[in-house]
């Protein structure tokens, strides 16, 4: 009979084998084994399902991933609030930008070199300043942002 895993927050995961039931002074426990490459297996499992990922299957990839939600909100551009109302809405389906985001990085987490990763976090560091100022300068090497002193004005 296969085990309904709900310890992993999904609602939708049951095990057919990898796991032991056993009694104990406060009922029925229950071991599973490798919950490690499990929780791993779930995470590409949701990633490449053909539908969007829910609020539920966000919090999985996220604590998988070892972010906190507002670390998450950072790196997706979203706030903190956000982050959790998504995740609160168990059932609801991502924004698609977010999913697909979510998605790229959970798969450069799980298999990747962490140039995604980098990305997302220049690409949040984006809107840190309101103005910037070009400062360019033409060398034997042809234009460059001149990183010295600030251009006369």
């Amino acid at each position: 009979m296969a085990y309904h895993y709900r310890d992993c927050g999904l609602d939708n995961v049951w095990l057919e084998n990898g796991y032991e039931l056993h009694e104990t002074p406060y009922g029925e426990g229950v071991s599973i084994h490798d919950t490690a490459n499990l929780h791993r297996i779930i995470g590409l499992w949701l990633i490449d399902l053909p539908k969007p990922l829910n609020g539920a299957e966000l919090r999985f990839v996220r604590t998988e991933m070892e972010l906190t939600q507002r670390d998450l909100a950072g790196i997706l551009g979203a706030t903190e609030q956000t982050l959790r109302l998504w995740e609160k809405h168990r059932k609801k389906a991502l924004p698609g930008p977010v999913d697909r985001l979510l998605r790229a990085l959970y798969g450069e987490y799980l298999n990747g070199d962490g140039s995604v990763r980098a990305m997302v976090d220049r690409l949040a560091s984006l809107d840190q300043i309101e103005v910037a100022k070009a400062c360019l300068r033409e060398t034997g090497a042809g234009w460059q942002v001149d990183q010295g002193e600030l251009c006369a004005t």
